[in-house]
């Protein structure tokens, strides 16, 4: 789902779906719940119509076989009760005893085991002529409305009756036997022969029959619950998915909008610096100039009064060696402002290493410092020569400064992930680890005196090489400089 969010400062006012750009999944967190209601409406809705159906399934099932219990009552009353009276006493007569006891031991015989509850029998006014409860012969208030219409158009009807409300239902673990009951009202009729099969017979009575239908009706209350509970737990987990993933995004988005705003500050940072940075090369490329002109004099005039002992000698010594670190300052900013391309060539480092090391044996002798190159001949890559050896000069340059008297400064050859590499180790007091990603930055330096460009204009001199300078603390002490080549070892 992609969601395109434009002019924020106008169409958002249009919009009824409001995004805060510091929170745009607050859109997908209301889609997310409403899709999760829309789910559980639709599921309850589902599953509601699946019980529906299941519980008119089983009401079909039992009216059915209701129906066909009771005629089989008819069936069996009619010849095993009614002829045989019928022929023995010419006429059935409920209120003798002996005929109630015959048609009672006939109906119990053929309703045993059917969880039949209540049995009873009217006559044509209404009036219970039978009943599996004696107290009920004679009331004529028990019938109603299904008796009254079968005794006057002979129509079948069946009812269910539920003593517990839905929610009742719904909460009870086990229902008790008689919870819900079928109650069927049949007429009972005399049974013609095969020429009149046709044709209803006389009606004999009505029969009015409930049967305990609880066990199947709790059946289907169990899958009800089943059904309502899998759509309640399915919903929850997808909820809580949704959610989960929704609030992931959220974070991940807010870590980018943070990043995005630390990159526009950093970029909206170094424009201002580059523009700083091409006015302040145009001004050294200015004053290099006069800057040269000015230290050539006074090491002229600094000649010339050592020469004719001058009292004037301190003066144009600290003339002299201020100007000489200004143009050495100034020719360090405008290297490092004007990288130069290099002129690609094969270079040995052995030999550009020791051209360095042959440079600074005299400032290593003044601090004490033994410097010690290890590359073996033949150490060949692509490079530009007077680069590498100024980059390798500043690296070996600085391990000498850090070091203290008697101190030691090794170059050797190294091979990273198999690819060429040269280890520029001291046994200095190493780098300093909560700083050391600041080291290459330029204008940082952790020493009284240097502009802070030595490190940064050596990075960029290997990094336009297409190689990598890692800073790192040795693992016996000391500060280790590893340069790695894209040459194969």
């Amino acid at each position: 789902m992609l969601f395109h969010i434009f002019d924020l400062g106008q169409s958002m006012k249009l919009n009824p779906f409001r995004v805060d750009p510091a929170h745009p999944f607050q859109l997908v967190k209301f889609l997310s719940i409403s899709t999760l209601v829309l789910i559980l409406a639709s599921s309850s809705l589902m599953s509601v119509f699946m019980t529906n159906y299941a519980k008119s399934a089983l009401l079909k099932k039992n009216q059915a076989f209701a129906r066909l219990l009771a005629e089989n009552l008819n069936h069996q009353i009619y010849r095993r009760f009614t002829l045989p009276v019928v022929l023995g006493f010419g006429r059935v007569e409920l209120k003798r005893k002996d005929q109630y006891e015959r048609l009672e031991q006939v109906i119990e015989s053929t309703i045993h085991s059917f969880h039949v509850l209540d049995l009873r029998i009217y006559d044509e006014q209404n009036e219970v002529a039978f009943s599996t409860d004696v107290q009920q012969v004679g009331n004529n208030e028990l019938g109603g409305e299904a008796v009254q219409a079968a005794i006057q158009s002979g129509k079948i009807s069946f009812e269910l009756q539920n003593s517990l409300s839905i929610w009742d239902v719904l909460a009870a673990i086990n229902l008790e036997d008689g919870d819900v009951v079928l109650r069927t009202v049949y007429p009972l009729r005399a049974e013609r022969d095969l020429r009149f099969r046709d044709q209803p017979g006389p009606l004999l009575g009505i029969l009015e029959l409930t049967q305990d239908i609880t066990s199947d009706y709790e059946t289907v209350l169990h899958l009800q619950r089943l059904i309502i509970l899998t759509t309640f737990m399915g919903s929850a987990a997808l909820y809580g998915l949704i959610f989960f993933l929704v609030r992931k995004a959220d974070r991940v988005l807010d870590e980018r909008l943070r990043d995005k705003d630390r990159l526009e500050k950093e970029l909206l940072q170094n424009e201002k610096l580059a523009s700083m940075g091409r006015m302040v090369a145009s001004i050294a490329h200015e004053i290099r100039n006069p800057l040269g002109i000015i230290r050539s004099s006074a090491e002229l005039l600094l000649k010339r009064q050592k020469a004719e002992g001058g009292t004037n000698v301190k003066m144009l010594e600290a003339i002299f060696h201020e100007s000489k670190r200004l143009s050495q300052t100034v020719n360090d900013f405008l290297d490092y402002a004007r990288p130069r391309q290099p002129s690609l060539e094969d270079v040995d480092l052995e030999k550009v290493v020791r051209h360095a090391v042959g440079f600074l044996t005299q400032e290593g002798q003044e601090h004490g410092v033994m410097v010690e190159s290890q590359l073996p001949e033949g150490y060949v890559i692509q490079g530009d020569r007077d680069l590498l050896y100024r980059g390798f000069y500043n690296l070996i340059s600085n391990a000498i400064q850090a070091c203290s008297d008697g101190g030691q400064v090794r170059i050797m050859p190294a091979c990273h992930e198999s690819q060429m590499a040269v280890l520029v180790q001291d046994t200095g007091t190493g780098f300093d680890s909560k700083q050391l990603d600041r080291y290459v930055e330029p204008f940082f330096t952790t020493k009284d005196t240097g502009t802070g460009l030595g490190l940064a204009i050596t990075s960029s001199i290997f990094q336009i090489h297409g190689a990598e300078m890692i800073l790192r603390n040795g693992p016996h002490g000391g500060a280790e400089a590893l340069v790695i080549f894209s040459e194969p070892c």
